[in-house]
């Protein structure tokens, strides 16, 4: 006895593209991933499943494509609870910062400026970048004035 596979596969559905969005994607994030892998599945011969091995590795993928993504989360929240602690750690120093025209200024930090979501220090009335700072000293001992003898 024959069989014969008569199995036609489903028209491939309408695919959308960035253009006709109007979003400029360029990576897959795991919702993607889901949807080729269920495409994929219904898609497949039923006479010919597809193999086990491919649909773990496949799964091995989606779940360090996961790990991955909440790693770079975390190490970009790092970064920046570790640049506010090296802004909050300049203050009452004195620091010399590239004001970005080719003349660098000094001046104390009296402060950090976190609310455009990068945290910055604050040298008089200016912002500055910490990546401007280009010396960081402590702050220079106050003058004492010379007290005069009472006559």
């Amino acid at each position: 006895m024959q069989v014969s596979n008569n199995y036609t596969a489903a028209p491939d559905p309408v695919v959308t593209t960035p253009a006709a969005t109007g979003a400029n994607k360029q990576t897959l994030g795991q919702e993607d991933f889901l949807k080729l892998l269920a495409q994929q599945f219904q898609q497949q011969d039923p006479m010919k499943p597809m193999d086990d091995t491919a649909f773990i590795s496949q799964m091995a993928q989606f779940t360090s494509l996961s790990q991955t993504n909440t790693m770079s989360q975390l190490l970009s929240a790092m970064q920046t609870n570790q640049a506010a602690a090296t802004a909050s750690s300049y203050i009452g120093r004195q620091v010399t910062v590239d004001t970005g025209d080719g003349t660098t200024t000094t001046g104390l930090v009296s402060g950090v400026d976190a609310s455009t979501g990068t945290s910055r220090i604050v040298v008089g009335d200016y912002t500055y970048s910490l990546a401007a700072v280009r010396f960081v000293e402590p702050a220079p001992a106050p003058v004492a004035e010379a007290s005069t003898p009472a006559s």
